[in-house]
């Protein structure tokens, strides 16, 4: 694992240099490390319920996971796909529609501990609604 070593008080522009020098994989571990340190930052203002949705909230697919995502929808669209690839794409979008219920039902439930609607929830974290969706109003 490459180390970055800091002897003095760095901006957030030239942290954000230094990340972009990680790996992938380095940088997804990177990435994970720091919504702990947010989780736990938040989890100070909010309760363990919240902050518990508020993980299941941020969690995406890996990035290697989400790249050869990419990769295959790009080659689907370009009707380039394989059979083989067919299937590896099929997997890996019920891999991400089970992480996106897991985020939708996570925020239908820091909605419901804030006492607020889900639209009201989108907004405070900052999340764009689905396209075609009226976010909820």
């Amino acid at each position: 694992m490459p180390t970055i070593n800091i002897e003095a008080d760095i901006s957030v522009g030239t942290l954000v240099k230094a990340t972009e020098q990680l790996s992938p994989s380095d940088l997804q571990r990177f990435r994970s490390q720091v919504l702990a340190i947010s989780a736990k930052r938040a989890a100070s203002s909010v309760s363990e319920s919240e902050a518990q949705c508020l993980l299941r909230i941020s969690r995406r697919l890996p990035i290697e996971r989400q790249q050869r995502y990419d990769q295959l929808i790009a080659k689907r669209d370009a009707k380039t796909l394989t059979a083989e690839e067919h299937a590896e794409l099929l997997q890996l979008s019920q891999q991400a529609e089970a992480i996106d219920v897991q985020r939708i039902e996570a925020l239908t439930k820091l909605a419901q501990l804030r006492g607020v609607t889900l639209s009201d929830v989108l907004r405070q974290l900052k999340i764009d609604p689905p396209r075609g969706s009226d976010g909820g109003r």
